[in-house]
């Protein structure tokens, strides 16, 4: 969309000059560093899901998955005014869903509800930002700058974004602006069977093994677009209304273009009669969405700090897009201090959305159709997410390893499930350091 590049073109070239512009009756004798040392965290997780509509195998199948991931963020103080971060993280998965991209690889009979033992069984995503952080002298103004860059196994990203905040009524009111922009390129992986029917197709690989309907001939044809822009623009407002009550407001519109269809999610017609492999049913297509979406969010929060022991934050959101999808967000969460360094966090949030226009479950879709996905992540559902967390904060940074004192641990289990067979949980702890 032309207005979101020329935008973000302006917002770039003014973001300097609204950020380093400083007023010299604000110029003091003594100024707090913005950060006052090196700050290290290490930040880890564990994710387990399962469910029985995986998209790979158009909507009926495993959605069996686990992944194990690893953060360092490093944030270097430069000066008084400046704060470089480096974010480094590793993930690495297995996945019984995408190991069925080619169920045939295996040793054992082709099954939607049963994981191959191929190469796309598991993968390793990676990614790297830099960001960098400038405070004004009276820290009315700030500004930041990021670049990031992230690889997996069927998909390159290059991202680049900025933000500024400023600052009033004795730091009480905050209005802030960001901008992002990623430049993804996908290596378009189709499931197995559809391969031969492609550009370069060389004859069909088992096709004395066929049942069904043995006459296997998909209307199937490459993508001829692998490459996805997304643009973001996001504005915010923040106000102390009292001195225990504290809220915030935020607009975002996401901007995409390109190729927005996973090229190994399946699909399967109720027009077309039934092929099969084993106890695997071959692709009638894969997944076919527009090369455009525009999503539109619109939130807000409200912290209560009931006293020195219990504080409420609640958060609200409305979402909706161009593909039809309506969603509504709400959380709540508690945390209790129940000592000088222990607080627990017990939380809850509730999550509803419409179904895109383009969603049908398994054998719902018609061949004459333009668009078609069999994607729960895109169906209508309700999902309940139940959380507990629990952290530790030493100001005093008393353990030391190396030249780093530990300054918190943050312990927190989310156990997620949706009102179809989906469920995941989460396990993820976070352990702050700083140098001495």
């Amino acid at each position: 969309m032309t207005f979101f590049r020329n935008y973000f073109v302006l917002f770039l070239g003014l973001l300097g000059s609204i950020a380093f512009a400083q007023d010299d009756q604000n110029d003091t004798q003594y100024k707090k560093r913005v950060l006052e040392t090196t700050e290290v965290d290490f930040l880890t997780s564990y994710y387990s899901q399962d469910g029985d509509n995986a998209a790979v195998s158009g909507g009926i199948g495993t959605e069996k998955l686990t992944d194990a991931t690893g953060t360092f963020v490093v944030s270097i103080p430069l000066n008084d005014d400046d704060v470089l971060t480096i974010d480094a993280g590793v993930s690495a998965y297995t996945s019984a869903s995408s190991s069925n991209i080619n169920p045939f690889d295996g040793g054992r009979r082709a099954d939607p509800f049963v994981a191959s033992s191929g190469a796309s069984s598991g993968d390793t995503w990676v990614n790297l930002t830099g960001s960098y952080t400038h405070s004004s002298d009276d820290r009315n103004n700030i500004v930041s700058g990021k670049l990031s860059v992230s690889s997996e196994y069927d998909y390159f990203s290059l991202g680049f974004g900025g933000s500024y905040s400023r600052l009033f009524n004795e730091k009480n009111t905050e209005v802030s602006v960001k901008a992002n922009v990623y430049l993804d390129s996908w290596n378009t992986i189709y499931p197995y069977e559809l391969r031969a029917f492609g550009a370069n197709g060389i004859g069909f690989f088992r096709p004395t093994e066929i049942t069904g309907n043995v006459n296997y001939n998909p209307n199937f044809t490459e993508f001829d677009k692998t490459n996805r822009n997304s643009y973001s623009l996001g504005l915010g407002f923040s106000q102390i209304l009292h001195r225990n009550l504290q809220g915030s407001l935020a607009f975002d519109v996401i901007q995409q273009q390109g190729l927005l269809s996973t090229p190994f999610q399946r699909v399967y017609f109720s027009d077309v009669a039934d092929s099969f492999i084993e106890d695997f049913q071959l692709a009638d297509d894969v997944e076919r969405l527009p090369d455009s979406r525009t999503k539109i969010a619109l939130g807000g929060r409200l912290n209560w700090f009931v006293n020195e022991l219990i504080t409420v934050r609640t958060f609200y959101r409305y979402y909706f897009d161009d593909w039809g999808i309506n969603s509504h967000t709400a959380s709540v969460e508690v945390p209790i201090k129940i000592s000088d360094k222990f607080t627990l966090y017990p939380s809850y949030r509730f999550y509803n959305q419409t179904a895109a226009d383009y969603f049908g479950g398994y054998e719902t879709h018609l061949s004459t159709l333009e668009f078609y996905t069999s994607d729960y992540d895109l169906s209508e559902y309700n999902a309940n997410q139940l959380g507990f967390g629990a952290s530790y904060t030493d100001i005093f940074t008393q353990l030391n390893i190396w030249e780093f004192g530990l300054k918190s641990i943050d312990l927190k289990f989310y156990k997620y499930d949706r009102d179809t067979t989906f469920s995941s949980s989460i396990i993820t702890a976070g352990f702050k350091f700083v140098m001495d």
